[in-house]
């Protein structure tokens, strides 16, 4: 997953000059934070800027596109911060079990990076984009039956769950740009179409944990 950006790209930007001149690279910008004024509401956009040595220090976040993917490669024990997720399971409206695989186009509002720094702090991924992303696509697939799912309904629920994303992130400083399905695995019983069915390790034990998850993943709210 090394091709996965975070949007918190780095703590270090290029100085020169005894520090007083900063470079912003392409496709990012910065936010600046002085000793004394907490973090500046201005954002510095690409190319070079003038700050004060000690009393200023600038943060990169990444202002490109990013997918943020949601996915069996994706492993969390060693990067809480990674833009992706493991496979997230789910019930949909006939209590069968599924497991998603996706990918969402996110890109931040660079107006409002020094809010989202002031407010949210560091750990965006774990603390916003993550949470709200299980929560909405477990939502959106408690109103489908799962053979719909996995036919007619697919484009429906990829709108829907965009939707609710947009809705969601956007409060937090996040654009939706695209939300994409890709698969949906039957967890229990046969495989429907060419759908596999996941080993054991992907699935969960009991109805019971599936419904707890969906409780605790609904308590986002307040965010």
């Amino acid at each position: 997953m090394a091709s996965i950006d975070n949007l918190l790209v780095s703590l270090f930007v290029d100085e020169v000059v005894g520090g007083f001149i900063v470079t912003i690279p392409p496709g990012h910008v910065g936010c600046i934070y002085s000793i004394f004024r907490g973090v500046l509401k201005n954002v510095w956009y690409p190319g070079m800027h003038f700050k004060i040595p000690i009393i200023h220090r600038v943060k990169l976040f990444n202002a490109q596109l990013i997918e943020y993917t949601v996915s069996k490669d994706v492993v969390l024990k060693d990067n809480k911060e990674i833009m992706g997720d493991e496979v997230i399971n789910s019930v949909t409206s006939d209590n069968k079990f599924v497991a998603v695989e996706a990918t969402v186009l996110i890109k931040l509002d660079t107006e409002r990076l020094p809010e989202i720094w002031q407010n949210i702090g560091e750990y965006f991924v774990s603390k916003v984009v993550r949470p709200v992303t299980r929560s909405r696509i477990r939502k959106v697939l408690t109103n489908h039956t799962l053979s719909k799912a996995l036919s007619t309904d697919r484009s429906i629920i990829e709108e829907e769950i965009k939707n609710e994303l947009k809705e969601s992130l956007t409060s937090h400083g996040l654009n939706v740009e695209n939300f994409y399905l890709s698969s949906l695995t039957p967890i229990e019983g046969s495989a429907v179409g060419e759908e596999v069915v996941p080993n054991e390790a992907t699935a969960p034990k009991t109805e019971e944990e599936i419904k707890q998850g969906r409780l605790i993943s609904g308590n986002i709210q307040n965010l």
